[in-house]
């Protein structure tokens, strides 16, 4: 079974970061090498890959693969073919008051895009991770809550450079994630794989564990 996780928000918002402090975090036994495409306009002008490997008591590997797409408007169709079969996805807004345009078009964008490949944002585990919340000029955290409480997506607020908030972001993801898969394919009742063990295998024993 192959889980696909996917990065998504405007360029430079710290997509790639997460990723990289992820591949620190997270077991290195299943751990794949991550890689990175830089330019000159953009990071990631097409994805990073970090694929790792988890066993069922039942035998079933499952490889959890997890994806940025490029931020800039010109790689959207780039965008739509990294959303394909996703399972989950993570958006990352940039926190400076200055982007609040640029997250609520990406936003938007990513609504318009799942649309596109035949998911539906109201259906697909779904976090949202405010990034970059060590620079000055953020937009506060009561302002934040205002907009996204309504809706019942999970909200994080976290510095990736730093490494603040990274690990409680994506074990969020991967639960609403598992939950999600579970429903449709049994990972317990079929395969002895408990949302508890699921979430454990993702990282190492000594980092702060999901859950």
């Amino acid at each position: 079974m192959v889980l696909k996780l996917v990065y998504y928000g405007p360029a430079l918002s710290g997509k790639t970061t997460n990723l990289l402090q992820l591949h620190y975090i997270l077991e290195q036994k299943g751990r794949g090498d991550l890689m990175v495409l830089d330019t000159k306009d953009d990071r990631t002008i097409f994805f990073d890959l970090l694929p790792f490997f988890l066993v069922a008591p039942s035998g079933l590997k499952i490889k959890v693969k997890v994806y940025t797409v490029p931020g800039q408007v010109k790689h959207d169709a780039t965008r739509k073919a990294v959303l394909q079969r996703a399972d989950g996805v993570a958006f990352i807004a940039d926190s400076r008051a200055c982007e609040t345009m640029n997250n609520s078009n990406s936003f938007e964008n990513l609504e318009k895009n799942l649309a596109f490949v035949g998911l539906y944002i109201e259906k697909i585990p779904l976090i949202i991770q405010y990034n970059k919340r060590d620079l000055p000029d953020i937009v506060p955290e009561a302002d934040i809550r205002r907009v996204w409480d309504a809706t019942g997506i999970p909200v994080f607020l976290g510095s990736a450079i730093k490494g603040s908030g990274v690990i409680e972001a994506f074990c969020r993801l991967a639960e609403l994630t598992y939950g999600h898969i579970d429903a449709r394919w049994g990972l317990e009742k079929n395969h002895g794989l408990d949302r508890a063990t699921f979430l454990r295998q993702l990282v190492r024993p000594e980092s702060r564990s999901c859950g």
